[in-house]
């Protein structure tokens, strides 16, 4: 059987990643951060040589550097990895994190899932400062693996709790994608030809490459950040949300955030009204 629900518990060997500034800033300008920003409400996070603001980090920032967790996936099993698709993310930060820094990721298989269409693989990654020990963040991720079901074993959780309310968001902000955005957001390490090949992404089904669901995940992220957060990582605590839908480059995506407290459930949505990011929550720091 090509996957193996026994590899769940299964852990990568600790991998150090490091970032510098430059990481950052790429990351940034990838998922769209500085345009059409008349307010500097973004300068901290697309210069690092402001005479006002000192550079910070996107907090979504951390699902760059939490795949250095990723080691424990070859013990899920073997498939075709142009079968698979990005299910789910979530970030938690423990604190902001540095413009400069190196982390010692762990990997963990949390869960195998039989969907009947295909498996779910659930992952999590444990990042620590390499230095102190000090926890940094965790990221978690479910990945779909299109024809690997079947087997009768366990479905998986499914729960609705996040379901956007029946009423009108309390916010909605909305950006636009370039049609060059897949080409600079690759930059930060995923080439998967899925997002720059028209060949590729044509084998796949698609008239051109789409948009990585972590770039749409970033631009939902900045959209919370400066939102319910004021604009500083420092009260930027989690985001989990699971992909819905594919994206294109040049697509607008409008977040809708329905707040309780320090809490909010978001969805992404497409200019032709269809949710590309569902099941939503944010937490932060009041």
């Amino acid at each position: 059987m090509p996957l193996n629900p026994d590899a769940v518990g299964a852990t990568s060997d600790p991998v150090e990643r490091s970032w510098t500034s430059k990481d950052c800033l790429l990351y940034a300008i990838g998922v769209g951060a500085g345009q059409l920003d008349p307010v500097n409400e973004e300068l901290a996070f697309t210069t690092e040589n402001s005479q006002d603001v000192p550079q910070q980090v996107l907090p979504t920032f951390a699902v760059i550097a939490g795949m250095a967790g990723m080691g424990a996936m070859s013990k899920a099993g073997t498939f075709d990895m142009t079968m698979m698709v990005h299910g789910e993310q979530g970030v938690r930060l423990y604190r902001p994190l540095p413009v400069e820094g190196t982390v010692r990721v762990t990997g963990k298989i949390t869960g195998i899932y039989d969907k009947g269409s295909g498996g779910v693989i659930a992952t999590a990654s444990e990042a620590v400062d390499a230095m102190t020990g000090e926890p940094m963040f965790t990221t978690t991720a479910s990945l779909f693996v299109r024809g690997e079901g079947g087997w009768g074993g366990d479905r998986g959780p499914s729960s609705s709790a996040n379901a956007a309310p029946d009423r009108a968001p309390d916010h909605e902000v909305t950006y636009e994608t370039r049609r060059d955005q897949t080409l600079v957001y690759r930059l930060s390490g995923d080439r998967n030809p899925l997002h720059s090949d028209p060949s590729f992404a044509a084998l796949a089904g698609f008239d051109r490459p789409i948009l990585h669901g972590l770039c749409t995940y970033g631009f939902t992220g900045r959209a919370l950040l400066h939102t319910l957060c004021g604009s500083d990582p420092a009260r930027f605590v989690s985001m989990d949300a699971r992909f819905s839908k594919p994206v294109m480059p040049g697509d607008a995506l409008t977040v809708k955030m329905w707040v309780d407290g320090t809490s909010a459930v978001f969805q992404t949505v497409r200019q032709d009204g269809d949710v590309v990011v569902d099941q939503g929550r944010c937490e932060f720091r009041s």
